[in-house]
């Protein structure tokens, strides 16, 4: 057939694809066609080395491996999902800076690269970075592009196309991309692949909440290093001959690491560039001056300027209130502290908070307190003291200190209505306290809260804000009774008293429960000194009522001491001045005494009448604390007098009382006289399980004396019914 003759000698040749290998197509063919090939496309290797000195963090990686799979499939190829909406597997590592987010990200990508024969894309975007801004997302896809083999001549203009190629060039391939130190969701966006057979890990310092609700991606937390973690990861670095020779020294640097793997990291290099240099002079350094011990020249390696990057991206409301945070008194702060400590709205506050949780700054526990770790704490008071004014951080510390104060003294009023407590002025303006309806409120507030108390305390004394010393150690003192808490209650009172120089009004008064707290500990000298120089003091200010106290519990204190004879003389006269106060609760309390130490003495019926009249006072007041106690008193007097039935049942109406109100003190010897009266009527598995019980509540208040005399009872029975009796040792 004869061709037009427009077209006789013309051929048409037209490539349209943008890649379609080699391609020829000819008109006349004269002599040899030659056909090149493009290269094959090039296979990206960009994950930097492997971490040498990587350690722990089995649950993380194990939680990663799962993430290429449905959980309990076995697949670990994310082609073999099914049924998922997501089209790439996305995990996001977020964790404060320096907490060792790269490390696991690279150490996982290099043990699973096999599985991404088509390469592995890795980007540092420098969301949190010490030198450099963060990477624009555009400039990461072009990295990404080139490492694809795209010629740089044929890049698409805009960044929508640029990301739509990159897209296009990984979609039916599998390629893992690591997106290091990610600033937000936006950064990531444009550099996550399409398709279904690739994986993606972001390490950010951000909750990348975003990412997690558009894209589905598997969120894993990470958190500081165990102590043997910790530990493993030092003797790594340093070996094990150079911890082995200090190691109250390693201990204590571990203590004040907490895990935190930069800090390990960088002790340990100091350590390793200088052989001579004792590891306990790291520790004294780090002691001293916090996370400042930890700053350096280079910032990759100076926590300070790790935490600087994530400081420097807060708001300028999140500064300060991460900055009060770090002066506020305790390992955490609830929300209604902290709305008295930043003097915000309760939402507002909740907002700031939750901010500071998304860039990892701050936690929450299981009690709904925020709380940072020691040495992100010490970098924020370091910002409280550098960026806000005296007055506004001093300001700040009253309220939260007026919180703690009036919300502890209406807890105490719940559990001890009828003991006298010193007036309190009202708390500054801006404070909430908290309201505790009940007893068992008001427990689990102080549970939770005592450390921050106890801190609370300490905070008042280096300011010098000596009527809060002494108020603090007061509203402490009947939780510190229930719960056993007889340190705590001694260094309160030291403090308390030391601040009573200038207090005048309060010295007898600290004097007085001082030497409560140290006849408790069995401190017996010290006790009565201080007890009578209270007695002194209260006598010569004509303080009847501060006398009457001040007796009692100088009965007290020498019934500890074993002497019942002037415990019964201080107990009567004690009563003789509540019956003259017209206080009947506290007459209850010493009619309760004296029948005690009359049993003790083998007065049983002096004993029985003076208890019975106690309860009878205790009941008409509706006082079940008081109630609890004389009970004991009669079981005792029964269990005394032979009658071991009813000394049983006294001591199951106090215990089920003691327990009702928490007072886990008083329960351990309830229990302990229980035990005494089963063993009696030769009960011998009730009188085990009772002293078991006491055994252990003895043991976790540090009561050791009263644990060794429950241990040699439960010995003694056993080898009595010739063993089995005792389940625990």
């Amino acid at each position: 057939m004869e061709r037009p003759p427009d077209t006789a000698d013309r051929v048409d040749n037209a490539v349209t694809a943008t890649s379609v290998g080699a391609v020829a197509q000819v008109g006349v063919v004269h002599g040899e066609v030659h056909v090149h090939p493009r290269p094959a496309p090039a296979v990206p290797r960009q994950l930097p080395a492997a971490p040498h000195s990587f350690t722990g963090r089995a649950r993380q990686l194990a939680e990663l491996d799962r993430a290429l799979g449905d959980p309990g499939s076995g697949s670990g190829d994310p082609a073999a999902r099914s049924g998922g909406s997501a089209a790439v597997v996305i995990s996001a590592i977020g964790g404060a800076g320096g907490i060792g987010k790269t490390w696991l990200a690279l150490r996982w990508a290099h043990r699973l690269a096999e599985r991404f024969p088509d390469g592995q894309l890795f980007v540092d975007l420098r969301g949190f970075s010490p030198t450099g801004a963060p990477v624009p997302p555009g400039a990461a896809v072009r990295g990404f592009l080139d490492a694809l083999g795209v010629d740089p001549g044929r890049l698409p203009a805009d960044l929508d196309a640029q990301a739509a190629l990159y897209r296009t060039l990984v979609a039916d391939k599998r390629v893992l991309v690591v997106l290091d130190n990610a600033a937000d969701a936006d950064q990531v966006a444009p550099l996550l692949p399409g398709g279904r057979s690739c994986a993606v890990l972001v390490t950010s310092r951000r909750k990348l909440t975003g990412l997690i609700a558009r894209h589905d991606a598997r969120h894993v937390d990470l958190d500081v290093l165990t102590e043997a973690e910790a530990r493993a990861l030092l003797e790594r670095r340093l070996g094990a001959v150079r911890p082995a020779a200090e190691p109250g020294a390693v201990a204590e640097l571990l203590a004040l690491c907490r895990g935190f793997p930069l800090a390990l990291g960088i002790l340990a290099g100091r350590a390793r560039t200088d052989p001579g240099l004792p590891l306990a002079q790291l520790v004294a350094d780090l002691r001293e001056f916090g996370v400042e011990a930890l700053d350096d020249d280079d910032p990759t390696v100076s926590l300070p300027a790790v935490l600087a990057t994530s400081y420097r991206a807060l708001t300028a409301e999140q500064r300060v209130v991460f900055g009060l945070l770090g002066i506020a008194p305790g390992p955490g702060t609830g929300l209604a502290a902290a709305v008295s400590l930043t003097g915000l709205s309760a939402a507002r506050a909740a907002r700031v908070l939750r901010g500071l949780r998304e860039v990892s700054l701050l936690e929450r526990d299981a009690h709904d307190r925020y709380a940072m770790h020691d040495l992100i704490h010490s970098y924020a008071a370091g910002t409280a003291h550098r960026h806000l004014p005296a007055g506004v951080w001093e300001a700040a510390l009253r309220r939260v200190l007026d919180f703690y104060l009036h919300t502890a003294r209406a807890a105490d009023h719940l559990l001890e209505p009828y003991r006298p407590a010193p007036r309190v002025g009202p708390p500054a303006a801006g404070v909430v306290p908290l309201a505790l309806p009940d007893v068992p409120a008001a427990l689990a507030w102080l549970d939770v809260e005592h450390a921050a108390l106890l801190a609370a305390a300490r905070a008042a004394a280096d300011l010098g804000w000596h009527e809060h010393v002494g108020h603090f150690a007061w509203v402490l003192e009947s939780f510190h009774l229930r719960r056993g808490h007889r340190h705590d209650a001694l260094a309160v009172w030291r403090a308390a008293l030391g601040a009573a120089a200038h207090v005048p009004e309060a010295r007898a008064g600290a004097h007085k429960l001082l030497g409560h707290a140290c006849a408790r500990l069995g401190r017996h000298e010290e006790a009565v000194e201080h007890l009578h120089r209270a007695l002194e003091l209260a006598e010569r200010d004509g303080d009847v009522d501060e006398q009457a106290y001040t007796l009692r519990l100088l009965g007290q204190a020498w019934g500890e001491r074993g002497d019942d004879r002037r415990a019964l003389e201080h107990a009567r006269r004690a009563l003789d001045l509540f019956r003259v106060l017209d206080l009947p609760v506290w007459e209850a309390a010493e009619l309760n005494a004296v029948g005690w130490y009359s049993a003790r003495l083998g007065d049983y019926g002096t004993a029985r009448e003076h208890c019975r009249a106690a309860l009878a006072v205790y009941r008409r007041h509706h006082y079940p604390a008081g109630e609890a106690g004389t009970l004991d008193s009669l079981g005792y007097v029964a269990h005394l007098g032979g009658c071991h039935e009813e000394a049983v049942g006294h001591y199951l109406r106090s215990l089920a009382l003691y327990r009702e109100h928490g007072d886990t003190y008083t329960t351990a010897v309830v229990l302990e006289h229980l035990g005494d009266a089963r063993a009696a009527l030769e009960q011998s598995g009730s009188a085990a399980a009772a002293w078991r019980e006491a055994l252990e509540l003895y043991r976790g208040q540090g009561r050791d004396g009263d644990a060794e005399r429950v241990r040699g009872r439960l010995d003694a029975l056993d080898r009595a019914v010739g063993g089995g009796v005792d389940g625990a040792s």
